[in-house]
């Protein structure tokens, strides 16, 4: 079983949140959730099942491990910005594209992230000043709640429906069908993520 986040904490970003998504609601601010993602020619399985008596196995295919990694931010109107390599994806990495992205804004823009020890580096934190007078602003999530983090269910889509068994052919078909899928959202492609509502 997961852990939890202490209760206090998460209640309060929590009402935050709904602040700052009504806030985007009445168009005083953008606001996105980034999040970054791995496609592997290994594969993706999230779930399976079995009888007793029934010997499950998943053939692997004859190539060498290849991984794209992607970092997205994106809104629950679709708006998306990403870029992916091939190399591990870092702090600076995170570094570059918030700055990137810091230089495409137009209004108060928030950008949702986890907890994760990359997103929190000392050259993030010496950019906090730098990106709030250019209008971005980091808002962190409370600890173990990726269920309020919208660009893991874009992930989740992505590699669960929009990939097919055949982009799993080779290395090459799988890192441009990803491209395509990536390139294609928020104008071919979309996701309904309904409003923020938390029981």
């Amino acid at each position: 079983m997961g852990k939890e986040p202490d209760k206090d904490l998460y209640d309060y970003k929590v009402r935050c949140l709904q602040e700052l998504e009504a806030l985007s609601q009445q168009g005083k601010i953008d606001l996105y959730y980034g999040d970054e993602t791995g496609v592997s020619t290994e594969g993706y399985c999230p779930y399976g099942w079995q009888g007793k008596e029934e010997k499950v196995s998943v053939a692997a295919l004859p190539i060498s491990h290849q991984r794209l990694n992607c970092f997205g931010c994106i809104s629950r109107s679709n708006q998306f910005y990403y870029a992916s390599s091939k190399e591990a994806i870092n702090g600076n990495f995170i570094v570059g594209q918030l700055e990137a992205f810091s230089t495409q804004i137009i209004r108060p823009t928030f950008v949702v992230l986890d907890n994760a020890p990359i997103h929190k580096t000392k050259e993030i934190q010496k950019r906090y000043e730098a990106w709030q007078r250019n209008g971005l602003y980091i808002f962190y999530l409370p600890p173990y709640s990726p269920h309020l983090n919208i660009a893991e269910t874009l992930w989740r889509v992505m590699k669960g429906r929009w990939l097919q068994v055949k982009d799993y052919l080779s290395a090459d078909t799988l890192l441009e069908a990803t491209h395509k899928y990536l390139a294609e959202v928020g104008n071919k492609r979309s996701i309904n993520y309904g409003s923020f509502n938390i029981n």
